[in-house]
């Protein structure tokens, strides 16, 4: 099969982006698929650019201390054989970028793929079997995986600011993501609302919401995976001590950690109440993203308990950020997977998350995880983590129960459904 794939950007540090890197790298391997891709910009993945008949590179960014810093599209390149004899191709067709603010930059990027597509398929004659996206990234996909609904994040927007809670971000910046999300909810009403187009969601709630939103019933639920052996609790005991000293965490200290992006939707003004009401417990909170922290600093502040709060940038190895937390506590407001809580469950964490995330669709309450009904109630997460704090057996026996839950949770099973799916697709066509 010739796919032709269509995103801004493929990597392995990010949740779309991730699941999107594990499922080419399948259907080129495993199922033999000439892979097509057209992105800005690729790190983390065996793919040959295009024009080039060597044997495919796997692009990344150089490891910390080797050599000068890189600029920021800076690619190193690796060789790599083809797996096994049924090896298919990842070809990357370099989409061109502008610089500007993200609304302009997802314009032109709208634009520049489709003309780049439509020249290939007139002047090369390079015609795929189906065009694939993960989200609106053209208005053309026949397949779509369905990663996040804007229309929902534009709703819980403007709750946000009926009820103040957006005043600490810059009257330009507001303006800009409000622009951003009614532009990507307008093309999401045009592309969802096409029964030419096949969706899949990586969770129930998401596939409920595009019911309720574009009257689409057909969907097909697929739910994201995880590499259980990057993720384990073997993985996260190897790397604990040394993750604690440099995080400078004492032994004494239950560290809980919160990975993501839009940290207010994520849960974190939540989470910084309950600590609050915590604060004779030993608590500590790490939290992970490339959000602007000035404001949720100075909630931190004004609650009293910022020397509780440690804040840090993403990272390619991650299993150091689970290996120093002993809780992940995501109470989001919106999620439509949450692979964070799936990677700590398999790492063995106590997680904690609630119902508005999709991966809580796959954990029994109280046995392998908690589930937040009102993820606002900071009251109700404080009484959680009392509780994890006062009972270590109920921690283990939750640990223990999350790790193996997470074990069937594989992208091999995530990659043979979205193989299945993509074959019943084409037959249709």
């Amino acid at each position: 099969m010739r796919l032709a794939v269509v995103t801004p950007f493929v990597d392995r540090q990010h949740g779309t982006e991730r699941a999107l890197a594990e499922l080419l790298d399948r259907l080129s391997h495993e199922y033999a698929c000439e892979i097509h891709l057209y992105a800005e910009r690729v790190q983390d993945l065996a793919v040959k650019p295009s024009g080039d008949t060597q044997e495919p590179v796997i692009l990344s960014r150089p490891k910390a201390g080797e050599g000068s810093q890189p600029p920021p599209h800076h690619t190193t390149q690796q060789h790599v054989p083809p797996r096994g004899p049924q090896s298919g191709s990842i070809t990357w067709h370099r989409v061109p970028s502008l610089p500007g603010p993200h609304l302009f930059k997802f314009l032109f990027w709208i634009l520049a793929n489709t003309a780049m597509r439509w020249w290939d398929r007139v002047a090369r004659g390079q015609r795929p079997d189906l065009v694939f996206s993960p989200g609106i990234n053209c208005l053309d996909a026949d397949f779509i995986v369905v990663h996040a609904l804007f229309r929902r994040l534009r709703e819980l927007s403007g709750e946000q600011s009926q009820t103040g809670e957006t005043n600490s971000v810059g009257p330009l910046r507001r303006l800009h993501r409000r622009a951003y999300y009614a532009t990507v909810a307008a093309l999401e009403r045009i592309v969802y609302a096409n029964r030419k187009t096949r969706l899949a969601a990586v969770s129930r709630r998401t596939a409920d919401l595009l019911a309720r939103y574009f009257n689409r019933t057909d969907i097909t639920v697929i739910y994201n995976g995880i590499d259980t052996v990057q993720f384990s609790v073997p993985a996260r005991l190897a790397h604990r001590q040394g993750a604690r000293y440099r995080h400078n965490f004492s032994d004494k200290e239950v560290v809980l950690l919160l990975i993501g992006n839009d940290w207010r939707v994520k849960g974190l003004p939540t989470i910084l109440a309950a600590m609050a009401a915590t604060r004779d417990l030993p608590l500590r909170l790490l939290v992970v993203g490339s959000d602007v922290p000035t404001s949720f600093q100075q909630s931190a502040q004004q609650l009293g308990i910022a020397d509780r709060c440690r804040w840090e940038s993403p990272r390619p190895d991650v299993i150091d950020f689970y290996a120093t937390a002993d809780i992940y506590v995501s109470p989001s407001l919106e999620d439509s997977f949450g692979l964070p809580v799936a990677e700590a469950m398999a790492c063995g964490l106590r997680v904690i998350t609630s119902k508005f995330a999709g991966v809580s669709e796959l954990i029994q309450n109280e046995r392998d995880g908690l589930i937040l009904s009102d993820p606002s109630n900071a009251a109700v997460l404080s009484e959680l983590l009392r509780g994890l704090h006062a009972n270590a057996a109920a921690r283990t026996t939750l640990g223990d129960a999350a790790a193996v839950a997470a074990q069937d949770w594989t992208w091999d099973r995530n990659a043979t459904q979205i193989w299945q799916w993509l074959q019943s697709g084409k037959r249709t066509r």
